[in-house]
């Protein structure tokens, strides 16, 4: 029994000692580069947020859901307080915009839950969805969708065990969506391996599976469209500047179309996403990779592109666009990120002016290590900007007031 009481010492102290560092940050304080108000949103080191294009709000905007490392729990903008929702680990996790639930998978199963009441519903077990990437939920929450390979995963070719640095895990693994030991090697064998893979939805009500669109691309990124609910993007993954990348289909299959075609040697496009009235697809442009930047605009409709430039300081690992369609806000990036080196490490807002992008920064992320991906989003009502952050420290949620305070 001795070996399991220690194990279980360990994690109990730890969680003590990470709760006592959460109770020594600030609760609310203005960023003395920029001006603006920060608020610390979460009370448990570890919170975080989704990936950036994961939606995790309410229909009313009233709260933000959020992972932890007991589960799932809500932000209540109303009252500040925090709930947990869902006990355990969950992947995948994505918000109904018109409904009050979030959808989720736990191992091979998808599952709904109230944010409200908590009550929880098996949708469909498919083991199938395993060897995947993403979830996604239609426009009229009756479809979720993803990707997931056909068939058993090839064995990784095997590499050397990389050397753990004061940076890394035990196995050289940097934490972060981003961040893998050779990682540009791993993109390159797994480009190559033309694995079989296919897109497939889920019936919500019915929990009835479809696939559609089988393809040896390594097919990943999936969203739905937040206004047409048969309207899919996904990403062909791979080293960006190998692949013609953004891609959308229809869920019956038809429809295929290809957002951007590449023109020039190391030009890359992709951490693409849905403008939040469904009408553009928005994507980082660099043309070529590491010295000219532009956040590119897709107009679903016409097929027209505009292109905002901004400077190499400027550019960020994620973009997002504010509900107004009016401003974006960016993440900045870290040392190791695109712009090698001439990273700004801030939480920007961006706007719009004779087609370039003028920027105000709105949080110094100075101490933030890029290994962990701020993925920021603007909340519902456009007044505030939502990150994660290891900036102090822990890794918590905050949010950062657009207007400056008076």
């Amino acid at each position: 029994m001795k070996p399991y009481f220690s194990a279980f010492f360990l994690i109990f102290v730890s969680s003590l000692f990470a709760n006592a560092q959460t109770a020594e940050l600030p609760r609310d304080w203005v960023d003395p580069e920029t001006g603006h108000r920060i608020v610390r949103l979460s009370d448990e080191a570890g919170s975080q947020t989704f990936y950036f294009h994961q939606y995790a709000y309410t229909a009313s905007g009233d709260k933000l859901i959020f992972s932890t490392r007991s589960g799932l729990s809500t932000y209540n903008f109303n009252t500040k307080k925090i709930e947990q929702i869902v006990e355990g680990r969950a992947g995948g996790v994505i918000v109904g915009r018109k409904t009050r639930k979030v959808f989720y998978t736990k191992g091979d199963s998808i599952y709904e839950t109230d944010v409200d009441t908590k009550a929880t519903r098996l949708i469909v077990k498919a083991p199938q969805i395993q060897g995947g990437a993403g979830l996604a939920i239609n426009a009229d929450e009756t479809l979720i969708g993803g990707s997931t390979m056909v068939g058993e995963a090839p064995a990784p070719a095997p590499r050397p065990t990389p050397t753990p640095t004061p940076q890394t895990n035990a196995s050289g693994v940097q934490p972060g969506h981003d961040s893998y030991p050779e990682k540009g090697q791993m993109m390159e064998d797994r480009l190559a391996a033309k694995v079989p893979m296919t897109l497939y939805t889920v019936n919500i009500k019915t929990g009835e599976y479809k696939t559609f669109h089988p393809a040896t691309d390594w097919l990943n990124h999936v969203q739905f469209s937040p206004s047409d609910p048969g309207l899919m993007m996904f990403c062909h993954e791979g080293p960006w500047h190998k692949v013609d990348r953004i891609w959308t289909v229809r869920t019956d299959g038809s429809g295929l179309t290809k957002i951007h075609t590449r023109t020039m040697n190391m030009e890359i496009a992709g951490h693409e996403f849905f403008g939040q009235d469904g009408k553009h697809i928005y994507y980082d442009l660099q043309t070529p990779k590491s010295q000219v930047f532009w956040l590119a605009e897709y107009d679903i409709k016409t097929g027209k592109m505009t292109k905002y430039s901004l400077t190499k300081h400027e550019w960020s690992v994620h973009f997002g666009v504010a509900p107004d369609g009016k401003s974006f806000l960016g993440d900045g990036g870290g040392p190791n990120s695109v712009a090698r080196g001439d990273n700004g490490q801030w939480i920007y807002l961006f706007k719009p002016e004779n087609g370039k992008f003028k920027s105000e920064r709105l949080v110094n992320l100075a101490k933030h290590d890029y290994s962990l991906e701020p993925n920021a989003t603007f909340t519902p009502d456009g007044k505030w900007i939502v990150f994660r952050s290891n900036m102090l420290g822990p890794i918590e949620i905050y949010a950062v007031e657009i207007a400056k305070g008076k």
